[in-house]
C-alpha cells in the first residue's frame, strides 16, 4: 500500500533523512536556503550577481525522503480526484518493458549485424544484453529506492547532482524520444501498407503519400498522412486511461512474442548446422562491432521506470519489470539469431527483410507474413510505450516548474496527463507527416546512452557517505568533488577507448585510455565510503555502475559526427533555456510534497 511521502516540518538545522548534498561537496545544506539564494538572496557584491545565482539555482538538488514503511492515500471519489492512479502490476510492467524493446528490429536487426558478424551475431546480442544488464541493476535500485515518482533518470539525476544536470538529461532524451516517436509512426504506416497490398484490391490503388512518403518542395518535405492518424488514435488511447492503454499494448505485446516464438519454432526444423561454420567469419571485431549496434535494441528501462507513479507495489515490481523484460528481450533475439543464421548462409542475408527472406526461400512464405503482422506488433507497442513515456517526462517536469504548468495537471476523471500527452502526440504527428525523420536516425541514441551513463553514476553518487575524519584529502577538494571527476575520468576513457577503436589507432592509445579508467576507477574505489540502500541493492558497487559507465561512453565514441554536435547544441539550447525560465520557475525542493498520490483500486491491493 502507498501514499504521498510527506514529511513533517522540521526547523532548518534538524537533521533530514533525504538526498541532499550541496554543491560545494560539504553534504549538508539548507534547501530552503539554497532556494533563498536562487531566489535573489545571493550577495550583489561580486561582479556577476546574476551568474552567481543562476550557478546557485543549476546546483539545486531535489531532497526525496525514503520511508521505510508507506501507507496509501484513500482511492479518489469514483470519476473524479487528481493525480495518477496506481492500475499496473508486476506483469504490465514486464509488457511495458518487453514493448518498449522489441518492435521491428527483431526481424531485420537480427539479420543485417549477422551479414558481418556472421552466426557470431548471437554473441554480439549476449555481449550487449550483459552490458544493458549493468544498466538495468542500475535502474533496478533506483527505482526501489526512490518514492513512486514519475521522471525516471531525470528524477534521479536531480536527486544525484543537480537541477541543471537533469533538465539536460531530459532534453537529451525527449529529442531522442520525439524524432524516434515520428520515425516509428513512419515505419509503422508502411508497414500496414504492405500488408494492405497483399490485398489484390489494393495493391496498385494506394498512392505513395497514404503511408510509404512522397517528397515534395524538392524533398524539403515528405507528406505521410496515415502516420499522423496512427498518432491520433494511440494518443486517444494513451489519454483515456493507464488501464486501457496497458491492455492495449499486453494485447500487442502478447501477439508479437507469440509470433516471435512461431518464427523460432518452425525456422529450427530448417536449421542447417552447417551454416554456423565458420562461427565468427570476419574475427571477434565483428562481433565487438555488432554488440555496439544491437546494444539499442535493449531500451526498455527508463520506460518501466517512468512508470513508478502508477504501479501498484512500484519498491517490488519496478525492479522484477526492469530484470525480467530484459532477460525475456535476450532470449527472444538469441533465439531469432541462431534460427535465421542455421536456415541461411550468412552470405545470403538480405538487406531489408532478411528474416522474411529467408523463409520465403524456404518456400514459407507464410512465416513472412506473419513476421509482417508482428512487426505491426511490434512498431505498435513501442511506438505506445515512446508516447507514454513523454508524457509523463513532461509531467514531472511541469511540476518542478522546469516548464510551464500546463504539463503539471492531470485529468480529473482519466487520471491522465492529457495536456502533455496531445503535446507530445501533436509533435510527434508534425514531424512524421511532413517530413522524413529517418534520415536523421543517424543522430539518435544520444539521450539513452547519456542517460544510461548519467544513471549508472547516480548509483555511486548515493552511495557515498561521509568520510572518517582522518582520511586526507587531495588537492583540497571534498570527498564529493573527488567522486564527480572521478566518474567524469572513467567516462573521459570510456570515449577515448571508443574513439582509438573506433579510428583503429593502436594498441598503445587504448590502453593508455582503459588505464586511464582504471585509475578514476580505482579511486572511486578506495577513496569513497558506501552505504547500502534500502529496498534492492545493485550489486558489485562501485564495479558495476563503472563499467556500465565506460561501456556506454565507448559506444557513445561510435556514433555519427553529427549525434557529438547534436549533443553539444542541444545541450547550450537547454542550458539558455534554463537561464531565461527554468532558475525561476522551478518550484522549491521543498515542495516537492505536492504531488497527489491515490490508492490502487479497491480489490487490487492483495
Amino acid at each position: 500500500m502507498w501514499e504521498e511521502e510527506r514529511s513533517e516540518k522540521k526547523s532548518e538545522n534538524s537533521p533530514r533523512d533525504s538526498f541532499l548534498s550541496a554543491c560545494d561537496g560539504s553534504g549538508v545544506t539548507s534547501s530552503r536556503a539554497s532556494e533563498k539564494m536562487a531566489r535573489g538572496g545571493v550577495s550583489r557584491r561580486g561582479p556577476l550577481p546574476w551568474l552567481a545565482g543562476f550557478w546557485t539555482s543549476a546546483c539545486r538538488v531535489k531532497p526525496i525522503q525514503i520511508a521505510a514503511t508507506h501507507q496509501v492515500a484513500p482511492s479518489p471519489p469514483e470519476g473524479g480526484g487528481e493525480g495518477l492512479v496506481r492500475r499496473l502490476g508486476a506483469i504490465d510492467l514486464i509488457l511495458i518493458g518487453i514493448g518498449a524493446s522489441i518492435g521491428a528490429g527483431i526481424f531485420v536487426v537480427t539479420g543485417t549485424v549477422a551479414r558481418d558478424a556472421g552466426p557470431g551475431v548471437t554473441i554480439s546480442f549476449i555481449i550487449a544484453g550483459a552490458a544493458c544488464a549493468l544498466c538495468a541493476l542500475c535502474y533496478a535500485e533506483l527505482s526501489s529506492r526512490f518514492p513512486a515518482l514519475v521522471g525516471g533518470a531525470y528524477l534521479y539525476t536531480y536527486a544525484a547532482f543537480s537541477e541543471l544536470a537533469a533538465f539536460l538529461v531530459f532534453t537529451q532524451l525527449m529529442l531522442d524520444y520525439h524524432i524516434g516517436a515520428a520515425s516509428i509512426a513512419r515505419s509503422l504506416a508502411s508497414y500496414l501498407v504492405a500488408l494492405l497490398k497483399i490485398a489484390p484490391f489494393f495493391r496498385h490503388s494506394l498512392p505513395d503519400w497514404i503511408g510509404s512518403g512522397q517528397e515534395v518542395f524538392g524533398g524539403v518535405l515528405s507528406i505521410n498522412v496515415l502516420a499522423p492518424i496512427l498518432l491520433v488514435i494511440l494518443t486517444i488511447i494513451l489519454c483515456l486511461g493507464v488501464q486501457e492503454s496497458a491492455l492495449v499494448n499486453s494485447v500487442m505485446t502478447a501477439t508479437k512474442v507469440t509470433i516471435v516464438l512461431i518464427v523460432i519454432f518452425v525456422g529450427a526444423f530448417e536449421v542447417d548446422v552447417s551454416n554456423w561454420s565458420p562461427f565468427a567469419p570476419n574475427g571477434f571485431k565483428a562481433i565487438i562491432t555488432g554488440a555496439t549496434i544491437v546494444f539499442f535494441a535493449y531500451v526498455g528501462f527508463d520506460a518501466v521506470a517512468n512508470s513508478a507513479e502508477e504501479s501498484k507495489r512500484p519498491q517490488r515490481d519496478l525492479p522484477i519489470g526492469i530484470l525480467v523484460s530484459l532477460l525475456a528481450c535476450a532470449i527472444l533475439y538469441v533465439g531469432v539469431c541462431l534460427v535465421i543464421t542455421g536456415m541461411v548462409s550468412y552470405k545470403l542475408l538480405g538487406d531489408d527483410a532478411p528474416l522474411a527472406e529467408a523463409f520465403s526461400n524456404k518456400g514459407l512464405k507464410f512465416v513472412s507474413i506473419l513476421i509482417s503482422i508482428g512487426a505491426v506488433a511490434g512498431l505498435t507497442t513501442t511506438l505506445l510505450v515512446g508516447l507514454y513515456v513523454q508524457s509523463r517526462l513532461y509531467l514531472g517536469l511541469g511540476r518542478d516548474g522546469l516548464l510551464p504548468s500546463i504539463f503539471s495537471k492531470v485529468h480529473h476523471i482519466w487520471h491522465t496527463p492529457v495536456r502533455s500527452q496531445i503535446w507530445v502526440g501533436c509533435v510527434a504527428g508534425v514531424l512524421a507527416g511532413l517530413f522524413n525523420v529517418h534520415e536523421l536516425s543517424h543522430i539518435l541514441s544520444v539521450g539513452t546512452l547519456t542517460g544510461y551513463s548519467v544513471v549508472s553514476a547516480c548509483v555511486i553518487t548515493l552511495r557515498w557517505k561521509p568520510r572518517s575524519s582522518g582520511h586526507l584529502s587531495i588537492g583540497g577538494f571534498s570527498a564529493r568533488h573527488e567522486g564527480i571527476i572521478s566518474l567524469l575520468g572513467v567516462a573521459c576513457g570510456g570515449f577515448l577507448a571508443g574513439l582509438c577503436y573506433r579510428f583503429s589507432a593502436g594498441i598503445v592509445f587504448l590502453l593508455i585510455a582503459i588505464l586511464m579508467s582504471v585509475v578514476f576507477a580505482a579511486a572511486l574505489q578506495y577513496r569513497q565510503a558506501y552505504a547500502d540502500p534500502p529496498g534492492f541493492s545493485c550489486p558489485g558497487v562501485p564495479a558495476v555502475p563503472i563499467i556500465s559507465i565506460f561501456f556506454n561512453m565507448f559506444l557513445f565514441a561510435q556514433l555519427h559526427w553529427e549525434a557529438w554536435v547534436r549533443f553539444i547544441v542541444v545541450n547550450i539550447f537547454a542550458i539558455g533555456f534554463y537561464a531565461a525560465y527554468g532558475q525561476y520557475h522551478a518550484t522549491s525542493p521543498d515542495c516537492i510534497n505536492s504531488t497527489i498520490y491515490h490508492a490502487m483500486p479497491a480489490g487490487d491491493s492483495q
